[in-house]
């Protein structure tokens, strides 16, 4: 089992920026991949960026590329999410995801192991 939970969400202006963190607990994260999926209101969940726990290879979204910027502190078993430039399409529950295996690119979201409880992220015009 891999614990994950997330914070720093938040309420922001259109430009503004936010860090998300998820901290993950429980098995060794050696041979996962994690990322970060976001759903807004209606429809579905979709992936915004990965990171494979061994190396540090990381695959993002062509909606977030540029904006958004995921990484990794091993020590400390958590991985982040810093999103500058956010704009109002952005607005969504974030969640943290973990799959087991080596992937270092995004994989779908039925694929995933392991859900975070999520953290709202709303950006104001």
């Amino acid at each position: 089992q891999v614990q994950l939970v997330e914070s720093g969400g938040g309420l922001v202006q259109a430009g503004d920026s936010l860090r998300l963190s998820c901290a993950a607990s429980g098995r060794s994260l050696s041979r996962y991949a994690l990322g970060w999926f976001r759903q807004a209101p209606g429809k579905e969940r979709e992936f915004v960026a990965s990171i494979r726990w061994s190396d540090g290879i990381i695959d993002d979204a062509d909606s977030v590329k540029g904006r958004f910027t995921i990484s990794r502190d091993t020590a400390k078993n958590t991985m982040f999410l810093q999103m500058n430039s956010l704009k109002p399409e952005d607005t969504a529950i974030y969640y943290c995801a973990a799959r087991w295996g080596l992937y270092g690119s995004r994989w779908s979201s039925d694929l995933t192991d392991y859900w975070g409880q999520g953290t709202q992220v709303t950006v104001s015009a």
